[in-house]
């Protein structure tokens, strides 16, 4: 399996010392003993002592729900340290929705909405069958490739650029710039190195979309309206006068959240059903499992491990006294592994009963807005692996990226079986 039944001893750790933020745990894909022990033992569980300071870990999917859906209290707003347990550093503050709770949140999220509603997909799918199809089709045969750059980040680019309406042969500058917003700075061999390094290239990203923000005010010089998100933020109340901070953090929230999920999911995807042949065969016997497949596949990968709230007033969790100020993770990793809700959940099975109740798109106000869009580029993958009949075997474990917040892959060698 993927990640495996919890194996090894967390034992002789004691509970009070337990780092769950620790960036090494999900590279090296150790994770799950860990969490079994803080569901089990301490659902609401203070670290004192991390390279973020101290924080609370929530881990049980109901708890996780419980804070999810109070966003009176638990806070997403940036002026506070943002959405990660890394706290924003000091002037380098780019606000967007994400980071916002209502009333500021509710119309910048409207605003981009329309680009993933139901209609929107269904003019997208054609599209993404279309392209989906001259991927694979191109794909070297009788020799080793890389599942991430070939499949995974090409498709993804693809689509972002079409979101943005983004000059194609400059898609891969839309992955860059979402590695780059965040990437970890302690990583071994980091992709940027330092703060100023970060924004720098986030300024450089503003000023590649800066012209097109121009052009498609009032619908452009022909004053027809296009269906992209550029147009959308340009030409909408709420968000055609930021500033260029918040210009710069609405970006890379949407660049983020268009590419991460897809990405992750489908080399997670690939992954499982190759630790797990008996479930490929299932979806062979019977295409139909297909949907219910994607939302197995994004409970499994979980491409945001975790997601940070700020507590505005003094409150009790789980009986726990957590004081205002004080950071609080969701460990959305820890709740899509929930025993109390997904049976068996170690086990990925393409016919799971329940897999839509994953946590991986969040909940409440600060739900993803473009979950559906996720899902119809991973459903239409799996159409076409099926009925082209591609066999694909992974040669060896991936290499991940080594972070507490994105669930990544950097690469995955794999080769089709004639």
């Amino acid at each position: 399996m993927a990640q495996g039944k919890p194996t090894g001893s967390v034992g002789e750790i004691p509970l009070e010392s337990y780092n769950v933020a620790d960036p090494e745990l999900y590279r090296a894909d150790i994770w799950p003993p860990y969490f079994e022990k803080l569901r089990q033992q301490a659902p609401v569980h203070r670290c004192r002592d991390s390279a973020y300071g101290p924080y609370w870990s929530v881990s049980t999917y109901d708890l996780i729900n419980q804070v999810e859906l109070n966003h009176k209290v638990f806070s997403n707003q940036a002026k506070f340290g943002g959405i990660q347990l890394q706290d924003i550093a000091p002037n380098m503050d780019r606000p967007s929705f994400v980071s916002m709770d209502p009333p500021e949140h509710t119309g910048r999220r409207r605003a981009v909405a329309p680009i993933a509603n139901r209609s929107s997909l269904k003019d997208l799918t054609g599209l993404i069958r279309e392209r989906t199809v001259k991927v694979l089709a191109a794909l070297p045969r009788n020799e080793v490739f890389d599942w991430v750059d070939l499949v995974s980040t090409e498709l993804t680019s693809m689509m972002l650029a079409t979101m943005f309406d983004y000059p194609q042969e400059g898609r891969r500058d839309l992955i860059h710039w979402s590695d780059v917003a965040t990437a970890n700075l302690n990583a071994p061999n980091p992709l940027v190195k330092t703060e100023e390094e970060r924004y720098t290239e986030l300024e450089r990203m503003a000023d590649a979309f800066t012209p097109l923000w121009h052009e498609r005010m009032n619908g452009g010089a022909g004053g027809e309206m296009g269906f992209d998100l550029i147009t959308m933020l340009a030409n909408n109340d709420a968000t055609k006068n930021m500033d260029r901070e918040e210009f710069i953090g609405t970006l890379f929230l949407l660049i983020v959240g268009g590419n991460d999920t897809t990405r992750n999911s489908m080399t997670g995807g690939l992954l499982a059903l190759h630790n797990n042949p008996g479930e490929m065969e299932k979806l062979r016997s019977d295409p139909d499992l297909v949907p219910n497949m994607v939302q197995e596949t994004i409970r499994f990968q979980t491409p945001v491990i975790h997601m940070r709230r700020t507590v505005l007033e003094d409150t009790a969790l789980n009986g726990q006294q957590i004081a205002k100020g004080d950071k609080v993770a969701l460990w959305y990793i820890s709740g899509n592994f929930d025993d109390t809700v997904f049976e068996d959940p170690y086990e990925f099975q393409v016919d799971r009963t329940n897999a839509r109740r994953h946590l991986s798109f969040g909940a409440g106000i600060h739900r993803c807005v473009g979950d559906g869009l996720a899902e119809l580029q991973l459903r239409i993958l799996w159409e076409e692996i099926l009925a082209q009949d591609i066999r694909l075997e992974v040669l060896q474990q991936p290499e991940r990226v080594y972070s507490n917040f994105i669930r990544s892959f950097a690469t995955m060698p794999v080769k089709i079986i004639p």
